[in-house]
């Protein structure tokens, strides 16, 4: 009896008929076919390990990250991390899976070189103790920067091949906010990205990266025969390339029905990361197959079709200063209000312990007083406060800073004179988070630093975001469930390590020309260059 697997693709066929001639019906059919997977008495299960190290890392925050930050996994643990691994999964009986070392980090500062180090021999070690492989998935973010080093995330695949030979297939998983470097491209040899921005497809991109590459090993049709690589001179913020809007949405819209050609096994659009000032930080086309014609065609519409469209990027919200949007949600009658400080945000790499808008907030006359407009802020690193918190316990009164421990580049600690109105143990990234009332304002403090994009966050914490007038939060746009939560929304142009305002950084290390920055450049050659196997 044949078992089988589903090869999941992104379900936008938005522009099969106007950029890549494939039919709606083929492309359904592609979609969802059913590939078949040989029987295991027939042939032995392939052997495929696990590896990866996830961060995004600004390197223009003070911040470092240490080993602690990035939570390992060994092992078995590994598997918890993917549903579509659950031990009765089609996925998880189709190969025999050899899981070595999974670190997954918040995004933050630079990573030590030690922590590096460290977690790359771990990696290693564990891959020795398994040989040989017939395949490698290799799950990375993409936007990891170490100190003293560029490209780490090709750094660690050399790595890898010098362990497990060149021969093994290895699937590479990464966000689109990841960057490709000529050295991660030719030493994988299938590559894939998110397709959306919030990433709700994360999981199912994993799921695609590990599909096909399964795909390939059982057709014994192996390592794909080219690989087109597209530098593009395009640095841009996260927060202007949602998919959520234009032009991102159509010009991701494209990128499914591009991989679901005949001759095509994926394709994918990377923005790059823009707070890391490292020559490979740009834009990147890639497209993986056996058609040399339809892989290098592709790759260069794709390219062509994000060039051409440069200058339509806009933030995903209206912006404003933060005093402009301060006075905006105090006179606005749609509640929630929603705030983004997007200079600090630590889903991008911001250290996340930047006061200077909660210092400004606190200066507002209208939250000096406790019946003024109601106001959630999440959220300040602060583990002096929970201290103080934890002894006065929830009603009691408490004295103590927070922040600046890390960034104090824009304003010192600030002063929490206030009320304990709740106090949680026990989170993974916060480790204890309380909630200080100061005037109107609820201001969420955690131990260590922790993004809020849910509405669990609040919601255990005794904070009702949909009954308050204004929610400032440190991000940039606005993850889904927030997102569907607003009444009304501004993105506050903040400082800190992830500035909206690209200008403000001084890059000093990127390729130029490059567009923003450079916005009289001429246009670039976008001709597919075609990367070596990861066997030469």
């Amino acid at each position: 009896m044949k078992r089988t697997f589903l090869l999941l693709t992104s379900i936008s066929l938005m522009l099969s008929q106007t950029i890549f001639p494939v039919s709606a019906k083929e492309a359904e059919k592609t979609a969802v076919e059913e590939k078949p997977v040989s029987d295991s008495k027939q042939k032995p299960l392939p052997r495929i390990g696990i590896v990866g190290l996830a961060i995004e890392s600004s390197t223009f925050s003070p911040a470092r990250t240490n080993e602690e930050a990035f939570h390992p996994k060994r092992g078995d643990q590994i598997f918890t991390s993917y549903p579509f691994f659950s031990p009765d999964s089609i996925l998880r009986k189709s190969a025999n899976w050899l899981p070595a070392f999974m670190g997954r980090s918040l995004p933050g500062g630079t990573v030590t070189k030690e922590a590096y180090e460290s977690m790359v021999k771990q990696s290693l070690d564990l891959l020795r103790k398994n040989l040989p492989y017939d395949a490698i998935f290799y799950d990375i973010h993409g936007a990891m920067s170490v100190v003293g080093m560029d490209d780490p995330e090709g750094n660690f695949l050399i790595r890898i091949r010098e362990v497990v030979g060149k021969k093994p297939f290895i699937s590479t998983s990464m966000d689109l906010h990841g960057n490709v470097s000529w050295r991660l491209a030719q030493n994988t040899d299938l590559i894939t990205c998110y397709r959306m921005a919030p990433h709700e497809d994360a999981m199912a991109t994993k799921r695609r990266a590990v599909a096909n590459m399964l795909s390939r090993l059982e057709s014994g049709k192996g390592k794909p025969a080219y690989k087109a690589w597209i530098p593009i001179p395009i640095l841009l913020p996260g927060e202007q390339t949602s998919t959520r809007i234009e032009p991102g949405k159509t010009l991701y819209s494209a990128v499914s029905p591009a991989s679901l050609q005949p001759g095509i096994i994926d394709a994918a659009i990377w923005i790059g990361y823009a707070w890391a000032d490292e020559p490979r930080n740009h834009a990147v086309v890639m497209v993986t197959g056996d058609d040399k014609d339809k892989v290098t065609k592709t790759a260069e519409q794709l390219a062509g079709s994000f060039w051409k469209v440069r200058s339509q990027f806009d933030f995903v919200a209206p912006t404003a200063t933060l005093d402009e949007a301060l006075n905006a949600a105090v006179k606005s009658q749609k509640h929630p209000f929603f705030i983004s400080d997007s200079g600090d945000n630590p889903t991008a790499g911001g250290a996340g312990d930047v006061t200077w808008t909660l210092t400004e907030i606190l200066k507002r006359p209208e939250f000096k007083l406790e019946n003024g407009p109601s106001l959630i802020y999440a959220s300040i690193p602060g583990p002096a406060v929970v201290e103080a918190a934890i002894k006065a316990g929830v009603g009691g009164k408490i004295d103590a800073l927070a922040g600046a421990a890390v960034d104090a580049r824009f304003a010192p600690p600030v002063r929490l004179v206030g009320t304990v109105e709740s106090i949680e143990h026990g989170d993974l990234n916060a480790e204890t988070e309380v909630v200080i009332k100061v005037g109107s304002v609820h201001v969420i403090v955690t131990k260590k630093r922790k993004p809020y994009h849910k509405e669990a966050d609040f919601t255990r914490l005794g904070l009702n975001p949909r009954k308050s007038d204004i929610v400032v939060v440190k991000i940039g746009y606005l993850e889904p469930e927030l997102y569907n939560m607003r009444a009304d929304w501004l993105l506050a142009l903040t400082p800190g390590g992830v500035d909206q305002d690209l200008k403000r950084l001084g890059y000093k290390r990127i390729q130029h020309p490059m567009y923003p920055l450079d916005k009289d450049m001429k246009d670039p050659d976008l001709k597919a260059k075609l990367v070596p196997s990861s066997e030469k």
